[in-house]
């Protein structure tokens, strides 16, 4: 019976994964975020860019802070993040992120 229940368990995850994997975009790309620059982070467009924000605010919250996402304080990071690569067009994002969020 276990065996049975575990074969169902499989099939339905092979099912579901191989529909989410039919849906994914056309358009999809790989970034490379730590060659990006501060320029291309701003060239990138809305949906580029708030992926990289995105990554960013979990990135520099780490393991040991809670799965929280403080609009207020995501949005004033994200000023701070646009403003200085605005100034350094040529930094990379690592290195901008780390001047805006590092500790």
């Amino acid at each position: 019976m276990k065996t049975s229940i575990s074969l169902l368990l499989a099939a339905a995850l092979t099912l579901s994964a191989s529909l989410l994997l039919s849906s994914a975009p056309a358009h999809a790309v790989v970034l490379d975020l730590s060659t990006m620059t501060c320029k291309q982070f701003l060239d990138g467009g809305d949906d580029e860019i708030k992926m990289v924000l995105t990554w960013m605010d979990g990135w520099y919250k780490g393991d040991s802070d809670e799965a929280i996402i403080d609009t207020e304080v995501f949005v004033a990071n994200a000023k701070k993040f646009g403003t200085y690569c605005a100034k350094n067009p040529s930094i990379s994002i690592v290195n901008a992120a780390e001047a805006i969020l590092g500790k």
